[in-house]
Formats: structure tokens, C-alpha cells, sequence
């Protein structure tokens, strides 16, 4: 039986390429492709990381350690697995914020056997003194250990098997030089593509058993904010929407219900996107207004709204970043009034007023002759 109430409590945000609960963990578990061949997008990454993984199989060696880079849900500890499946090794998975001791670090990696895997998540949110434990790792498969305190302290240096770092991102400009640049290959994830969304959701339909139309994938898709982890979560709760109200069998017009309900608009934005754009268009007359000016009106940490909200709002086309603040542009606008929201002229729309990006004119100076 489906469990509505849980199903409401997700509703603010089922959007978030964050969100993840054990249940989510668990079926995303079995809908992760599990080697390069079964994995859809990231084309030219692909390439490159087939290229890197043969040649280390050829040498018998553990392969070059690799960073992945960019917004979560893309995929990037599905590739940390197939990489130890591609080389035939094991895999070891840890977290940035989870290592908080150097000792923690050095259990790990002692624990390694050769040429396995360990995955960092998060590896931007390592500690300095954990972070140092990584680097003569890294470059030398050793681990340098002070032994005794004060004068008496002595360092002891301990040999690894060899291993390969695979570590995971979503902010590439907080890692510090000296770990980025221990890294033998940085790949950047970017966002997919709607057809491949669309093989994405058909290939999880088959794997949960759901029955689905074209246009029903074609319809999650477009609203998958180009994000793996989106659209199998979509596809679920449209699953659960058709059991309950159907016959099992999604179409398009189950699809679109089940996602009405969860008050998913045609463009893929949720109940908290369209109050950000309301919040700019209604409270701020389109803009410029301060992120922490929105931050306040929204009751949410400005972090939030840069990291979460503003991108797919940026991609969209629906907010413009400017030195004077946030502003909401022609096709936001147009949507919101579409969806019946009351649209106030924005400011600067009097003919009369200067617009936005004019200089104000420079004040009239009376000649002067010469005496």
C-alpha cells in the first residue's frame, strides 16, 4: 500500500537532486547501470574513462586516481562503481565529512587491498589534517606517521598497496590546489540531455517492471531538470500514481496527473521555485532585488537558494544574475501569468523612467568664457 503521508512530507522538494532517503537509496541501488556500456550520457567522459581503465588493466596497475566533478545526481558514485567493476577490484566508500581524523583516514587506507577503489564523497569538505595524510597516498602509496609526542617525536613511513582515489564533488573550486592536483584525470558531469533522460527512464521502467508509453517517458523527462536521480525518483511516485488510480500502465495523461498532483508544472519547477519567482515578480516588481533580501522573504540560508533553487532557474532562462540583484525576465514572467499568477509591471516599465542598464545622464555644466 502506498504511503501518502510520506509521499506529502517529500512534496517541498521532490525536485532536489539531494534528497535521499533509505528508500530511495535502496531502489537506486538496482537501477544503477553497472558498467560503461549500460551507462547513458556523459559521452565524452565515457570515452576518456575507457581509455584510462583498459590501459591500467593491460598494465596490471591500479589506474591513475580520477576527480569527478559537478551537480549531484548525475551520476558520479554510480561511475566510482564501475570503475573498480571495470578493473576487477573492490571499492570502498567514504564520505568528506565522515573522515574526521587523520586516524580515520589512515584505518582505510591501510585496510585497501591492491589496486582497489575508494571513493571520497564530498572530498571538497575533507579537513586540512586529513586532507595532508592524502597527498604522500596519493603520490607515493605511503603514509607518514608521527610517532610519540615533543622532542621524542619521530615520523615513520608506512607502505601502501597501490590504489586509486576516486573522489566526488559538487564544488570543484573548494578543493585546494595541492590535492587537485594530485589527481591523474578531472572529468566535469554535466547535465543530460532529454533524450537521454528519456533512455534513462525507459531503461528503470524495465528494470521496475512498469509498463509505459513514449510520450509518458518523454513527458518525466522534460520535467527532469536534466538529473538521473530526478527522473527515476519521478518515475516512482508516477508508478504509485498509476497503481492507485490506474491499472498499473503509465500513459501521458497519468503521468501529467500523478505530477500535477505533486504540484509539478510543464517546465519541471515545484511549489518552492515558483514562490522564488513569484516572491521576485510580485514583492520586488521583477527585480533587482538582493539574494538576502529573498533569502528573508523566503525564510530559507542564501546558500539554499545559490546551490539549490537558482540553477535550474539560471538554465531556464527564468532569473538573470546582475551586480544590482536577481532579476526576473520576459519568459518568468510569462510563465508565472500562464499559471494565473497576478503580474504587477515590473520596474522601470514607465516609458518615461530610464531602464534598468541606463547611465544616468550627466549634469548640464554652463559654458565659461574666457576672461
Amino acid at each position: 500500500m502506498v504511503d501518502f503521508a510520506a509521499m506529502a512530507d517529500d512534496l517541498s522538494r521532490i525536485l532536489s537532486a539531494d534528497l535521499e532517503d533509505e528508500a530511495d537509496l535502496v531502489v537506486e541501488g538496482t537501477l544503477r547501470p553497472r558498467t560503461l556500456d549500460e551507462y547513458i550520457g556523459q559521452r565524452e567522459v565515457k570515452a576518456n574513462l575507457s581509455v584510462l581503465l583498459a590501459a591500467a588493466r593491460g598494465r596490471g596497475e591500479a589506474a591513475d586516481h580520477v576527480l569527478l566533478y559537478g551537480p549531484p545526481g548525475l551520476g558520479k558514485t554510480t561511475l566510482a562503481t564501475i570503475i573498480a567493476r571495470e578493473l576487477g577490484v573492490n571499492v570502498k566508500y567514504a564520505s568528506g565529512p565522515a573522515i574526521e581524523r587523520a586516524g580515520d583516514l589512515a584505518a582505510i587506507l591501510t585496510s585497501l587491498e591492491e589496486r582497489d577503489v575508494l571513493f571520497i564523497d564530498e572530498i571538497h569538505r575533507l579537513n586540512r589534517a586529513v586532507e595532508e595524510i592524502l597527498y604522500p597516498a596519493m603520490e607515493d602509496y605511503a603514509l607518514d606517521v608521527m610517532i610519540g609526542k615533543g622532542p621524542s617525536a619521530r615520523s615513520l613511513r608506512l607502505n601502501l598497496k597501490p590504489f586509486t582515489l576516486v573522489g566526488a564533488t559538487t564544488r570543484a573550486g573548494r578543493i585546494s590546489s595541492p590535492l587537485r592536483d594530485r589527481f591523474g584525470a578531472t572529468y566535469r558531469l554535466d547535465f543530460y540531455t532529454e533524450p537521454e533522460l528519456a533512455a534513462i527512464v525507459d531503461r528503470s521502467a524495465t528494470i521496475l517492471g512498469v509498463s509505459i508509453e513514449a510520450a509518458a517517458t518523454n513527458a518525466i523527462a522534460r520535467r527532469g531538470r536534466g538529473t538521473p536521480r530526478i527522473v527515476n525518483r519521478l518515475l516512482k511516485r508516477v508508478r504509485d500514481h498509476a497503481q492507485v488510480h490506474g491499472d498499473g500502465n503509465v500513459d501521458e495523461a497519468t503521468a501529467t496527473a500523478a505530477m500535477r498532483a505533486m504540484e509539478i508544472d510543464d517546465e519541471g519547477l515545484d511549489s518552492t521555485d515558483r514562490k522564488l519567482l513569484a516572491a521576485i515578480v510580485q514583492k520586488f516588481a521583477s527585480g533587482p532585488v538582493g539574494v538576502a533580501a529573498l533569502a528573508a522573504v523566503l525564510s530559507e540560508e542564501v546558500e539554499t537558494i545559490e546551490d539549490v533553487y537558482e540553477p535550474f532557474l539560471l538554465r531556464l532562462a527564468f532569473i538573470d544574475r546582475t551586480p544590482q540583484g536577481r532579476i526576473a525576465t520576459d519568459l518568468a514572467r510569462a510563465h508565472l501569468s500562464g499559471l494565473g499568477y497576478e503580474i504587477p509591471p515590473p520596474r522601470g516599465s514607465d516609458p518615461g523612467s530610464p531602464g534598468l542598464w541606463d547611465l544616468p545622464a550627466a549634469p548640464d555644466v554652463p559654458e565659461t568664457g574666457d576672461a
